[in-house]
């Protein structure tokens, strides 16, 4: 399985790809409201394709691959999830029109799966070279999970960034959005829409979230097949699910935590495996552990959000 011949590469990228390219099409060509129903058939039918995907490898590859992959896949589809609040956030102070949303998020979702491959390429490639990689991404892990846990929503403010003030600064700007087209001529020059500096906004976030999501996924597996294929199980559908969950959001108030739980175990774990292929007597945790311990923290986050975290926000309305 580690050698996945480039004939299976080729076809896996490129189905991959169609399915993003295809989605992004018709969020452009059928610009609408996503209405629940809608939403939640296509997230139903991408979650089914990403079990049916891990269930084959279970049976035609091994149960360790197929543990694998649905650690990783669930790790990064709960990461995707917290990407939807800043995705939230951004619509919001942009003052996006919900019928132009659609088109955006598939710009950015398409994006995060580009950004994901080539870190994924370069994740692999220092790992293969350098095993003491692993303290370094285990390390980063742990820090990143610390800054989860203690930033909260609102502390930044996505048209505030330097760069979003640099773009305004020096680029000629409408305030409107034109039919959410990216640029237009007004008295004869080429202007830009806000619609540019959104894109800008959600690929920087893209960037961000890959910054952790990968070395979250290689301290599951170092499989670069099943690191590739569970980030992109994990973000097809990301754009129906936007418009499912986007009031439930609101009240999933622990999640940063339990994904803060989930990246300092996975750190601690890189760290542990390190430690191990250094020649110490520490042990390694296996695939399977970690995927009762990810979903553990998950289903505990979820339902405090949704019992305790609701009885807080009661008792302080």
């Amino acid at each position: 399985m580690n050698q996945i011949s480039p004939a299976v590469w080729a076809i896996t990228v490129i189905a991959v790809f169609s399915v993003y390219v295809f989605e992004y099409v018709m969020a452009a060509r059928r610009p609408h409201v996503v209405q629940p129903k809608e939403a939640a058939i296509g997230v139903s039918i991408y979650v089914a394709a990403a079990i049916a995907f891990g269930a084959a490898l279970w049976v035609f590859a091994s149960p360790g691959k197929g543990a694998e992959f649905f650690a990783g896949w669930i790790t990064e589809y709960s990461l995707s999830v917290d990407n939807l609040f800043v995705f939230i956030v951004i619509m919001g102070s942009f003052a996006v029109p919900t019928l132009y949303q659609q088109k955006i998020l598939q710009i950015g979702i398409l994006g995060a799966l580009i950004l994901r491959f080539a870190f994924i390429l370069v994740g692999a490639a220092l790992l293969n070279a350098f095993w003491w990689m692993f303290f370094v991404f285990g390390a980063f892990l742990i820090y990143t999970a610390y800054k989860l846990a203690t930033t909260h929503e609102g502390d930044t403010d996505p048209t505030k960034g330097r760069l979003i003030q640099t773009l305004q600064k020096f680029l000629p700007m409408t305030p409107t959005y034109h039919e959410g087209k990216y640029s237009i001529k007004m008295s004869g020059r080429r202007v830009f829409t806000p619609l540019l500096l959104v894109i800008v906004a959600i690929f920087v976030t893209d960037l961000v979230f890959a910054l952790d999501s990968i070395p979250a996924i290689f301290g599951i597996t170092t499989d670069p097949y099943i690191v590739f294929t569970a980030n992109a199980f994990a973000l097809m559908g990301l754009r129906q699910l936007y418009f499912l969950v986007d009031g439930l959001l609101d009240r999933l108030v622990y999640l940063s935590y339990g994904l803060s739980l989930i990246l300092a175990f996975i750190g601690v774990k890189m760290i542990m495996h390190a430690a191990h292929e250094a020649g110490w007597e520490v042990p390694e945790v296996p695939t399977w552990l970690s995927l009762i311990v990810i979903l553990v923290i998950l289903a505990t986050t979820v339902i405090l959000s949704l019992t305790v975290g609701r009885t807080r926000k009661r008792a302080s309305g």
